[in-house]
């Protein structure tokens, strides 16, 4: 990963906390800030990736928001029941993965100066992987699995992802 660009992705000390909230919120999901400099708590990455125990992602100032609405997306997809039982790992499931995925890049539009082209452009430059070669391409034509895995599970709706 190209440090430069890992320096220039958005990160939570750029965008307004009280809009992740409330995206969170309309997902049962609580976001919780620790200080700077504080472990980051159920970190599958270590710092400054977000963390997830139960319904709670944990950021730092300094984690990127993509990282935030990835874990976040994780717990989305789960069954409410299973959150409970989440620390630090969500799921080893591959559709899940692409879900999460996917949803993060539809939900980055609810928040007030991120939006998809962004949040795109930050996961290409820390390095998530697509076959296509970047995230723009997979989302656009290659994400079929993950948008059906969603819309079956209701995650996709109008209500849901545009909120």
């Amino acid at each position: 990963m190209d440090k430069t660009a890992e320096q220039d992705v958005l990160r939570m000390d750029s965008i307004d906390l009280d809009a992740c909230r409330a995206l969170l919120a309309r997902h049962d999901l609580d976001l919780k800030v620790v200080a700077t400099g504080t472990a980051i708590p159920g970190s599958y990455w270590g710092d400054p990736e977000a963390g997830i125990i139960g319904s709670t992602v944990h950021v730092r100032d300094d984690t990127p928001v993509h990282s935030m609405l990835h874990e976040a997306c994780h717990l989305i997809v789960l069954p409410a029941g299973q959150r409970a039982h989440v620390h630090t790992n969500a799921t080893d499931s591959i559709d899940e993965e692409d879900a999460a995925c996917y949803l993060q890049i539809v939900l980055a539009d609810s928040l007030p100066g991120v939006g998809h082209d962004r949040l795109m452009a930050d996961m290409d430059a820390w390095g998530y992987s697509f076959r296509l070669g970047s995230t723009r391409a997979w989302f656009e034509r290659d994400a079929d699995n993950a948008r059906n895995w969603l819309q079956g599970r209701n995650l996709l709706r109008e209500d849901v992802a545009a909120a």
